[in-house]
């Protein structure tokens, strides 16, 4: 049986997926340089940030690449994804701390800087997404 708080935690993380799919797929491409750095920075950054697991009993931090996968399979749209993100940070604004709101923007540009550095469409949402974590 799953806590509320580790729902909320593994809906966190694959809300964290979500948005950064939405990030690589913002030129209509994710491009395997995107991948590799978004798992580099779930390495570095999201697996130590907390010791919530998944149903599973692997670290939540996964999720985040598990279901940036299975959007890639599904190669829909990144727009609809980043909404989401959106929704859920204003139902959740408790779980979106300083440094947290600093880290997922850290990850949203690397991957957007990730492959020629930033295009028009990268630079929108980054910009969309500084002005929601205000």
């Amino acid at each position: 049986m799953m806590l509320p708080s580790e729902k909320i935690g593994n809906e966190f993380y694959q809300s964290l997926g979500k948005l950064f799919y939405a990030v690589a797929m913002a030129d209509k491409n994710v491009r395997p340089i995107e991948i590799e750095r978004l798992k580099e920075d779930v390495q570095k950054y999201w697996l130590p940030v907390d010791a919530i697991e998944d149903e599973f009993g692997t670290d939540a931090g996964y999720q985040i690449e598990i279901v940036f996968d299975w959007l890639q399979q599904e190669e829909k749209e990144g727009n609809t994804y980043f909404q989401e993100f959106v929704d859920f940070y204003k139902e959740h604004p408790g779980k979106f701390t300083k440094a947290i709101k600093q880290l997922i923007f850290k990850t949203a540009d690397d991957i957007a800087s990730s492959f020629a550095n930033k295009n028009k469409s990268e630079l929108i949402l980054l910009a969309k997404l500084k002005l929601l974590m205000q």
